[in-house]
């Protein structure tokens, strides 16, 4: 608002002063009120106002507003003044309709007519304040209204520049809300040549607006690379006194600079050689430049210069195909690791670790091992300490990796507790991939376990067991190694897991020393067996009774510990059973049958390590793509799961064994209870036919009633699926769901009910309920056809771990669905732990002589299972402030895929399952939630924020719970719906 001198707007500061002189909140609500009577009683009066006096009121309107109060009246006098030839009624009038006026409000077409009288202006400051409102509201509707009229302002001869910088603004909001809006054909070289403009403000705006355009459609405005190039060379070799205008400290231009070097890296390095020169010499002169002295010693001149220079680098590094330029780049990066400038230094530090996957440049990254060795150890700043972190990983290969290796377990040891997690994956995976020698491998993984155990994940120790598992040569000594770490007095956990599992397959190589005889090394594991949580003692159990096998010398010993806590000694259950049933093992087998069920484990599956995978999940667009080398055709297996190791030994035994090295909650004869009854869930739901019954009707009964909120391309308006050619119905096994049905698995994530996948065959509905850790799914299996369904055969399928922590039973259904029918199948659900995903359903069957194949997800991902909460604020921060570890929050900040509309969010929050809290947070546009995931073992808590950045288009959602893996699951969940 401009400053009002002399006695303008004499009302409006005495009004504001008053306020400003308030003693309470309650004195303030009282002079609000009084001055709101008084306006309201003017608006109303018979005198007419003046455009003065309505300026003056709807000012005072404004920052009544502004203060936080509603405002419901005055909307009127506001459009009034937008069709006053004064500019400062004018800018007051559009001031109060950008802040005040809702999009759904009565008055939008007066506005919308008012704003077109004003664009059609011979006054560029009335042109410039309707888009400036246009571009403040920005909704859908002024897209539509001004869609026509904004691009032909911008490429008009006739416009003035100054507006001309307005209307590409304004067209740039509009299109972030309504991409329809920007025309093509010939429209997109006109905006293109915008490049080209004398002004260097509609330069500046036009390349705002073509960047975005290029992002959604790079191959239609492709000839914007041969002008952005021309247009840099020009501010490139000028002087900063040939740009005077345009020149900040010494600096031409940087803005736009900034804007046309991140432009080009929407593209490859251009085709045309003279182009291509062009841009070389730009960057080269870039880099020049960066090695002059500087013009001025003020951080103004410093900073802009360093911007061009950093997105000039962005640049070399996005084409990497110049190896001059790349390390040029490596070069002055290098400069900035011993800058004062923390800034730079990060920044420097950041660009290297794109350098470093380069071919071109890797080896001049190298040169600067021992400076980044340096910043890992001595910076103050943790977030350096990162990003040098990430450098050393980024630089290892096979020539530097013991070193490098080698420093950051040392660093480890003192290393900030928020990296040390990154650092152990990090560690773990340059250690198997450049391993020579795996004995050093295995010295590295247990050093980790020794110095960070408690920030070591299963992934890693699971993969120490897999390698020396297929690796002859390593067994004795990794047998050798993890028993003399053992006998240390304090001894992680997970060093006790490793030596278990070691020693029970591989402790007969290194029994011949009277130090690690049978019954010495069984005597240090059962040490620390009363140190160790349920899930270890199990492990070591199994490691008992495979010592039975190798070393039947002790096995009274064994026996006795197996007698032990085969009663009520041992207060779990399952320790009991496993206890119980190996006693009964070593007591009624055989020696040889004893020897075939505890047979070594067989080597597993030669795949690539998954570690790489965790740590992408962890730090997701921080780990250079590419996994852990195979070496000479033996890649090392990936890793499994603790049930796996049972799984592979049972093979071996056609009898179903006892699983040996089952380290799950489950019991060791494998009982379960997948079989029984769910509280009397399986009874059908009185409103619904019973399961297997037809229910004759027409094609496509299953109307998915709630709508399908992801505008899914393939359905209709009646929610069934558009008509694809019968040829598609030929289709046998892998079926293509976007060409051939309707299907979207995500929108089940935040409802229950709805039509879960549809072709030309099949509809397939579900209406599904949850109470606690319990669920009843109704699945509808409607025949399109006029031909019978033979063979008709659902059946579920869950990926790894799952079956253990989701117990499903599914009722059958008969194998032959008429024509035109539909059956109903139930599905009773368990949720026994927390789990990553969602069960698959397989359906198969026989159409006109053709065998189809249908894999559908199921909607029973892990937040089906969340019990809403209620908390107050102050119950909500202290819970918020109490979940604050690493190992219990996940965040993640990610752009818009759909409007950021706030009822559209409340009700995907709502459907999926948590409790919405309002009036928590301090932002109001902010969404805070809580709620408790119930499982069979325990209940999980779980808050959650959701802060939308509208101007942005931008969400970052963060979770945190009391169980790390529920944090990142449900974060990954919810970010898909937005």
């Amino acid at each position: 608002m401009p400053a009002v001198r002399g006695d303008g707007m004499r009302g409006l500061a005495v009004f504001i002063s008053d306020i400003r002189n308030c003693k309470s909140k309650e004195a303030e609500i009282k002079r609000i009120n009084k001055e709101l009577a008084n306006i309201r009683s003017k608006f109303k009066g018979d005198k007419t106002l003046d455009g003065y006096q309505k300026k003056k009121y709807v000012c005072k309107l404004l920052f009544i507003f502004l203060l936080g109060h509603d405002i419901d009246f005055g909307h009127m006098e506001a459009v009034n003044l937008l069709s006053s030839n004064k500019y400062s009624e004018k800018q007051i009038g559009y001031l109060f309709i950008s802040v005040l006026v809702n999009t759904n409000s009565d008055l939008i077409k007066l506005i919308i007519q008012s704003i077109k009288n004003d664009l059609s202006s011979r006054n560029p400051i009335h042109v410039n304040l309707a888009l400036q409102c246009i571009a403040n509201i920005g909704s859908k509707e002024m897209a539509e209204a001004f869609g026509n009229e904004i691009p032909k302002l911008l490429v008009s001869g006739d416009t003035m520049d100054v507006v001309k910088q307005s209307a590409a603004l304004c067209l740039l909001r509009l299109f972030r809300t309504c991409q329809e809006v920007i025309p093509g054909g010939e429209w997109t070289s006109r905006i293109i040549h915008l490049l080209n403009d004398q002004h260097m403000g509609v330069v500046t705006a036009a390349t705002s607006l073509i960047d975005a355009l290029v992002k959604k459609n790079p191959e239609e405005y492709k000839g914007c690379v041969s002008l952005a190039v021309s247009r840099l060379s020009r501010i490139v070799t000028a002087s900063y006194t040939d740009l005077q205008d345009y020149t900040y400290y010494f600096v031409p231009a940087p803005w736009l600079s900034v804007k046309l070097l991140r432009l080009l890296q929407n593209y490859t390095p251009p085709e045309d050689p003279g182009v291509r020169g062009r841009l070389n010499e730009c960057l080269e002169t870039i880099l020049n430049k960066a090695q002059e002295p500087p013009k001025s010693k003020k951080v103004q001149h410093s900073n802009a210069k360093n911007a061009v220079l950093f997105e000039a680098i962005s640049l070399i590094i996005h084409n990497d195909s110049e190896p001059n330029l790349l390390v040029r780049a490596c070069n002055q990066l290098g400069q900035f690791l011993s800058n004062r400038e923390t800034n730079l230094r990060y920044l420097a530090l950041e660009s290297m670790c794109l350098l470093a996957t380069s071919e071109f440049s890797h080896e001049a990254v190298k040169k600067h091992q021992e400076v980044v060795i340096l910043s890992m150890k001595m910076e103050k700043d943790v977030s350096v300490r990162q990003q040098a972190v990430d450098l050393l990983y980024a630089m290892c290969d096979k020539s530097n990796a013991e070193e490098i290796v080698q420093e950051m377990l040392n660093y480890l040891e003192t290393a900030d507790y928020s990296i040390r997690e990154e650092m152990v994956l990090k560690v773990a995976i340059l250690a198997e991939k450049y391993a020579t020698d795996y004995t050093w491998y295995v010295d590295v993984i247990l050093n980790l376990i020794r110095i960070a155990g408690d920030y070591v994940s299963e992934e890693v120790w699971y993969r120490v067991i897999q390698i020396v598992i297929n690796r002859d040569d390593v067994q004795g000594y990794a047998a050798k190694t993890v028993f003399e770490a053992l006998q240390a007095p304090a001894c992680h956990e997970n060093m006790v897991k490793v030596g278990g599992y070691v020693l029970g397959e591989f402790g007969n190589l290194i029994a011949g020393d009277q130090r690690s005889s049978p019954l010495v090394q069984f005597q240090l594991l059962h040490s620390k067996y009363h140190l160790c949580s349920p899930m270890t003692r199990a492990l070591l159990l199994s490691t008992y009774i495979k010592f039975i096998n190798l070393f039947p010398e002790i096995k009274q010993q064994v026996q006795e510990v197996f007698r032990q806590h085969s009663n009520l000694r041992s207060a779990d259950a399952e320790l009991q059973q496993r206890a119980s049933e190996y006693l009964q093992l070593s007591i009624i087998a055989s020696t040889d049958v004893l020897a075939t069920v505890l047979e070594e484990m067989p080597a597993f599956p030669e795949r690539e390590s998954s570690i790489l995978a965790v740590l992408k999940r962890k730090k997701p667009g921080r780990v250079p793509e590419g996994g852990v080398d195979a070496k000479e055709g033996k890649g090392p297996p990936a890793p499994i799961s603790a049930a796996n190791h049972t799984s592979a030994a049972a093979a071996q035994d056609g009898r179903g064994s006892p699983q040996v090295h089952s380290v799950t909650s489950g019991s060791a004869s494998g009982t379960g209870s997948a079989s029984a009854d769910l509280l009397g869930l399986s009874t059908p739901p009185s409103s619904h036919p019973a399961a297997g019954g037809s229910v004759p009707g027409h094609m496509g009964v299953l109307v998915d009633v709630l709508g399908d909120i992801y505008n899914s391309s393939s359905t209709n308006a009646t929610g069934t699926a558009s008509p694809t050619p019968a040829a598609n119905q030929q289709q046998s096994a892998s079926n293509n769901y976007d060409a051939q049905g309707s299907y979207n698995p995500k929108k089940f994530v935040c409802k229950n009910n709805g039509v879960l996948f549809e072709n030309d065959l099949i509809q397939i509905g579900v209406k599904s309920e949850f109470r606690q850790n319990l669920g009843r799914l109704g699945l509808f299996y409607g025949n399109k056809t006029s031909f019978a369904l033979q063979n008709f055969a659902p059946r579920v399928s869950s990926p790894g771990e799952m079956t253990n922590k989701l117990n499903i039973q599914l009722k059958p259904v008969e194998p032959l669905l008429e024509a035109g029918a539909q059956v109903q199948q139930l599905l009773n659900a368990e949720c026994v732990e927390d789990y990553i995903d969602s069960p698959s359903m397989i359906i198969t069957f026989i159409y006109n002589n053709v065998p189809q194949k249908l894999t559908v997800k199921l909607p029973l991902t892990i937040n089906k299972f969340f019990e809403p909460t209620e908390m107050n604020g102050e119950a909500f921060f202290s819970r918020w402030k109490n979940l604050g570890g690493n190992q219990q929050r996940s965040q993640r900040i990610f752009k818009a895929t759909q409007p950021m509309d706030n009822a559209s969010t409340r009700a995907k929050l709502l459907g999926f399952g948590i409790q919405l809290l309002d009036g928590i947070d301090p932002n109001p546009e902010n969404f805070v939630c809580a709620g408790i995931i119930h499982t069979r073992t325990q209940q999980i808590g779980c808050l959650l924020r959701l802060e939308p950045n509208k101007q942005a288009q931008m969400y970052r959602l963060t979770v945190r719970s009391s169980k790390e893996s529920v944090s990142q699951e449900v974060c990954v969940l919810l970010a898909e719906q937005f």
